[in-house]
């Protein structure tokens, strides 16, 4: 249920506060507390504090951490409202991209795409503030689950406009190999191609 980066933080805390008693310190306080020499008393105090200020930053870390998980799967009912608004114009836009591309095609991939649309009203209908908020509550994370598969929806929009490059077995043609068997045919073809 847990992720494991709370789970070693919880770890972390414990062994923290295990090491970190005030029963430990007073107990070192009284070890030292008859000592007469200035010099080792000093001594043992610094090593009381010095250690105080460790764990003290240690703490301190540990709770950066904490927080820093906490943030990936809590976020403000302003945020959520802001995230259904952006998610459902990205939506929108990746849509009405599908529709203009399926027409190409005829009815029926219409058809086909208008169905997958209808999922992605679904997705809107999740994106409110009381079913991302019990959501939560109950570990959540909404990054891993809303943020990566729309980013990889995007990834693939994205791809999808960009020019596709030949692959290099159908550039290598049996013309190619012989031309590139020829040591000036082969150097011009360097040449030609900006490979020397």
């Amino acid at each position: 249920m847990y992720s494991p980066e709370l789970t070693d933080l919880a770890t972390s805390l414990t062994q923290l506060v295990a090491k970190s008693t005030a029963t430990a310190i007073a107990a070192k306080v009284r070890a030292v507390k008859n000592e007469r020499d200035t010099k080792i008393l000093r001594n043992a105090y610094n090593e009381i504090v010095n250690q105080l200020l460790s764990e003290r930053e240690e703490a301190l870390q540990i709770a950066q951490a904490y927080k820093s998980e906490l943030e990936k799967v809590v976020i403000s009912d302003e945020d959520i409202r802001h995230l259904h608004n952006t998610v459902s114009r990205i939506l929108e836009i990746i849509e009405r991209h599908q529709l203009s591309e399926a027409s190409r095609f005829g009815p029926e991939q219409v058809e086909k795409v208008k169905e997958q649309v209808k999922s992605y009203e679904q997705i809107k209908e999740l994106i409110s503030v009381d079913t991302l908020r019990t959501m939560q509550l109950l570990g959540f994370n909404y990054k891993a689950a809303i943020g990566a598969p729309l980013t990889l929806l995007l990834q693939r929009l994205i791809l999808s406009k960009m020019p596709q490059q030949p692959a290099f077995k159908d550039v290598l043609t049996s013309d190619l190999v012989e031309v590139l068997k020829n040591k000036v045919a082969f150097e011009n073809f360097k040449e030609m191609t900006s490979m020397g």
